[in-house]
């Protein structure tokens, strides 16, 4: 029944480098824009990036020149490579739609900690 399967999260050091991966379940993926979000502790949802099904992206200030998202439309996958980074990228991060709908459910995302 899960639309979105975030995995690939876990415990890094400040400058280390973690790739995310998502599952999504959607028929129509390869005409979808898919983002990348994600919820620090105390803080509101907030989008971090995204890729159109023509592989255009776009970035959140707060992770350019860090983070790369890309997909692979044959296997309904979105990844999201993050190199440098900080203690402020702690969060669940979750995948979905550009905007997203509400029958569609969110996933359990994955969680991103970056500590010493």
């Amino acid at each position: 029944q899960d639309q979105f399967v975030e995995s690939g999260g876990g415990l890094v050091q400040p400058g280390g480098s973690l790739r995310l991966s998502c599952v999504a379940s959607l028929l129509d993926f390869r005409y979808q824009t898919i983002a990348w979000y994600r919820q620090g502790p105390g803080k509101q949802r907030e989008l971090v990036a995204s890729v159109t099904t023509y592989g255009a992206r776009d970035y959140a200030d707060f992770v350019k020149g860090r983070f790369t998202i890309s997909r692979d439309s044959a296997k309904n996958t979105v990844f999201l490579q993050m190199d440098s980074l900080t203690p402020e990228d702690t969060a669940i991060y979750y995948c979905n739609t550009e905007q997203p709908q509400n029958f569609r459910p969110w996933g359990q995302g994955t969680q991103v900690t970056v500590s010493s």
